[in-house]
């Protein structure tokens, strides 16, 4: 089923706004340019994880001007579609008429300091291409003018 919204606005939730909602929202920006309007936040937002802007670099994504947001500063008159991507934790919640989809993908951030600089990078490369299947499969179903 395809969006009936000449140009939709999509929100990317998790819960710090500093590595997948940051990755899906630079990914969804560099594949449906002006087709979208395109924005993502958390429940408690911290900042964009070192590891994000990394692995995203190496894709040609800049996420240096990106800022972690809190989802209490959207204003969901603004939002047509929400994709929580939170696994194993309580995802954050936008009140409003909205489309609503989950992709569950695990955190790949941790504070555990037996995982090496390689290892995290290898967390973070994951989720960015689980991410990019996932918006390519969307831009196909359901962007306007499909995927490019």
């Amino acid at each position: 089923m395809s969006l009936t919204i000449e140009r939709p606005s999509l929100l990317f939730l998790c819960v710090a706004n500093s590595a997948r909602s940051q990755i899906a929202e630079g990914l969804a920006r560099q594949m449906f340019g002006d087709r979208a309007t395109i924005q993502s936040a958390g429940s408690r937002p911290s900042r964009v994880n070192p590891y994000a802007t990394e692995v995203m670099r190496e894709v040609g994504v800049d996420l240096a001007a990106h800022t972690s947001k809190s989802v209490d500063t959207i204003d969901p008159a603004g939002v047509d579609v929400v994709i929580t991507l939170c696994a194993e934790e309580v995802c954050p919640v936008l009140l409003g008429q909205v489309r609503r989809i989950h992709w569950p993908i695990l955190d790949p951030a941790s504070d555990d300091p037996s995982l090496t600089h390689d290892a995290l990078l290898a967390r973070f490369r994951t989720a960015r291409d689980t991410l990019r299947g996932k918006l390519e499969a969307f831009a196909a179903s359901e962007l306007p003018g499909g995927p490019r």
